[in-house]
């Protein structure tokens, strides 16, 4: 019973992480489009409305259980493109604190990983998917 109720809190958690990134996106959409440009990327509104409905996208696989390992390997991915693009070496000179934003994205990297390769448990979840059955 505590491994079902693990996995569940731990997707429970994942979904929040991304749904609280979603809704501030959402709720500040310009200011999310002016921090992309600063990093300077293109088109950075449209950048920021494609980030802010794919964690809604992720959040709702976690939180079913559908596509689960394949959207715990992209969350991953994306994690570590954020830590590079956003707190990356280049930031540290500036703000220590970068450093640390930095590195957590990489304990979060492996909760997704661990998380792609054991599935979404065996309890409140879709078996839909192309990964590890």
């Amino acid at each position: 019973m505590g491994k079902h109720i693990a996995i569940l809190v731990a997707r429970l958690i994942f979904a929040a992480i991304f749904l609280m990134a979603a809704g501030f996106k959402f709720a500040g959409m310009q200011m999310t489009a002016d921090y992309i440009a600063a990093a300077g990327f293109p088109f950075p509104l449209f950048l920021a409305w494609v980030a802010a409905i794919f964690e809604v996208l992720l959040a709702l696989a976690f939180l079913t259980g559908a596509f689960f390992s394949e959207a715990a390997l992209l969350a991953g991915a994306y994690v570590i493109f954020l830590a590079f693009a956003f707190h990356g070496p280049s930031h540290w000179a500036g703000n220590e604190a970068e450093f640390g934003f930095f590195v957590d994205h990489f304990t979060f990297l492996a909760g997704l990983l661990y998380a792609a390769v054991h599935g979404p448990g065996e309890r409140l979840a879709m078996r839909a998917g192309w990964l590890w059955k």
